[in-house]
């Protein structure tokens, strides 16, 4: 499981109790630049190391779980190595991460930090991910992926704009919109998100 922007494992929480109390080992990591390695700069290389060593971790292929910026890095690992894990649910993360609003953004957030001195010197990482994020295609990636793809999205959620592009790029794709939910969804509605997470597990489960 694979944490957003500003955020760090723990966010993980609910869904690691549930899906242990089920049976299905899981395991949430910290990114560059976030909890345990808070000290780090956040790098997409990094991030992307990070998933690949959470995933080699594991004896089978597993389901690869990411919110916002962990949606994007899901995306963005599975479009490189497919073959090592069994599907990708991506929440919170159905808009691209190009475009002149993002590259807005970017450019506040590099104000931010460098004049106000602003965000408990941590803001650096919002521009290191803006930075990262300019290097991938989620549309590109879906396009190129076989395995199964689950959205998630809350359904106040800012960044749900290109879900049905999203849909399109991946004709396998499933679509789930939460009511009353925002970006973080799976805080906002974690019965609902865990509904999610184990109707996918059960449908990779190989079969007798």
């Amino acid at each position: 499981m694979v944490h957003g922007t500003r955020t760090s494992s723990a966010i993980w929480a609910p869904q690691v109790a549930e899906l242990e109390r089920l049976g299905h080992p899981a395991l949430a990591i910290d990114l560059p630049g976030h909890g345990a390695r808070a000290h780090e700069r956040f790098t997409l290389a990094g991030a992307l190391e990070a998933v690949d060593a959470a995933v080699r971790s594991f004896d089978t292929p597993p389901l690869l779980v990411g919110l916002s910026l962990g949606g994007y890095v899901s995306l963005a690992f599975a479009g490189r190595h497919e073959h090592t894990i069994a599907g990708v649910v991506a929440a919170g993360c159905s808009t691209q991460t190009r475009g002149p609003l993002l590259r807005a953004y970017r450019r506040l957030s590099t104000w931010v930090t460098s004049a106000l001195h602003l965000g408990g010197g941590t803001w650096h990482v919002v521009t290191d991910m803006l930075a990262a994020l300019a290097m991938c295609s989620p549309l590109t990636d879906l396009r190129r992926l076989s395995l199964p793809v689950w959205l998630v999205n809350g359904r106040r959620d800012p960044l749900r704009l290109e879900e049905r592009r999203y849909l399109r790029a991946h004709a396998g794709a499933r679509l789930t919109v939460v009511p009353r939910a925002g970006h973080d969804v799976n805080t906002h509605a974690p019965d609902e998100f865990n509904r999610v997470l184990v109707d996918a597990l059960r449908e990779l489960a190989p079969r007798s």
